[in-house]
């Protein structure tokens, strides 16, 4: 169900406020963590030279915390930029695609920023490779699931064959595609696999 007007305005104006306050917070967190207490106060005042040694661990923390925080925000400001044209589930599935893909790059751009110059470069690129292979799976099966809701060959309610299986359309979420067969069996089936194969609609029953 699309959602109202004004309640898409609500959201999306508290998600982007959201962005721009994790983007304050992050500058002032890191100044006063790593610029005043880490690199002055415990230095200079209590003789602590050694948390020097520690500030780029800090620095990747604090980047992470609060870059998964902005990612977040992020992804939400995109799911009610289009709950006013798209239901839950299709809006909610490019949120997740939004998220699965800005993990990896916030990981490969840290790892690269870390290492800096070219060894920053081949690590980023290093690691953005790993993430890619390792979430090829689910990646392949969130956009393929977002390509169904858009797409819509089938809707809830329907009776189809899908992937071989035979059944009644339960749910289209973000990975798999929910049957419930005749006897009552629900089959989760992977939505690579079901937009990937043929698909048999059954003439509604009068």
């Amino acid at each position: 169900m699309v959602a109202q007007s004004a309640d898409v305005k609500g959201a999306f104006g508290k998600a982007v406020a959201k962005i721009v306050l994790y983007i304050i917070l992050f500058v002032v967190v890191s100044a006063v963590t790593i610029e005043f207490l880490m690199k002055n106060l415990l230095p200079k005042t209590f003789g602590l030279t050694a948390v020097a040694d520690y500030i780029p661990y800090v620095a990747i923390l604090l980047s992470l915390a609060f870059g998964y925080l902005i990612l977040g925000a992020v992804a939400s400001v995109i799911y009610w930029s289009l709950r006013s044209r798209y239901d839950h589930s299709q809006a909610a599935a490019v949120r997740n695609v939004v998220k699965i893909v800005g993990i990896g790059a916030l990981m490969a751009t840290i790892a690269g920023g870390v290492a800096g110059g070219v060894a920053g470069v081949a690590l980023g690129g290093f690691l953005g490779m790993v993430i890619g292979f390792a979430s090829q799976q689910v990646l392949g099966q969130a956009i393929a699931g977002l390509f169904l809701l858009l797409a819509r060959p089938f809707r809830i309610g329907d009776a189809a064959v899908l992937a071989g299986e035979d059944g009644t359309v339960d749910d289209v979420a973000t990975l798999f595609t929910v049957l419930i067969k005749p006897d009552g069996t629900k089959v989760l089936i992977p939505n690579n696999a079901t937009i990937g194969a043929k698909i048999y609609l059954k003439p509604k029953s009068m």
